[in-house]
């Protein structure tokens, strides 16, 4: 493991979707998931994430679009969550999920509105 990627992406995986959520995964790794984890943390967010070709908004646009297109709505809401760390606007995020309807169908957008609401009312609640 390259030691420096790995800081860098632990740092820009704690920015988008959460120290908190990190930090759990990380001390719920046990000696099976340990490596993924750092797998993760090390490839894609410190490679993936970590270039800076991209910006993070840019970055969390694509993955709501992949994320939806797979149907992976447990990630997809994790990073619907990082959108909004990442700046997005609500505006920005409707014309998103606009987009995902057109091209993933209309019960993808169904869901994933379904999805944004929950986060904006979760996120309202709490401040």
């Amino acid at each position: 493991m390259d030691r420096e990627r790995f800081e860098k992406g632990l740092a820009k995986r704690k920015q988008v979707l959460g120290a908190e959520y990190v930090e759990k995964a990380l001390a719920g790794a046990d000696d099976f998931s340990r490596p993924w984890q750092e797998f993760l943390t090390e490839y894609c967010w410190g490679t993936c994430w970590g270039h800076e070709v991209l910006t993070d908004r840019e970055r969390s646009i694509l993955n709501l679009g992949m994320l939806a297109a797979q149907g992976r709505m447990h990630e997809f809401g994790l990073h619907f969550r990082g959108a909004i760390r990442n700046g997005l606007s609500r505006e920005e995020l409707r014309a998103v999920l606009i987009q995902i309807s057109v091209y993933c169908g209309v019960p993808t957008g169904v869901e994933c509105f379904r999805i944004a609401r929950e986060i904006f009312a979760d996120t309202n609640e709490r401040g």
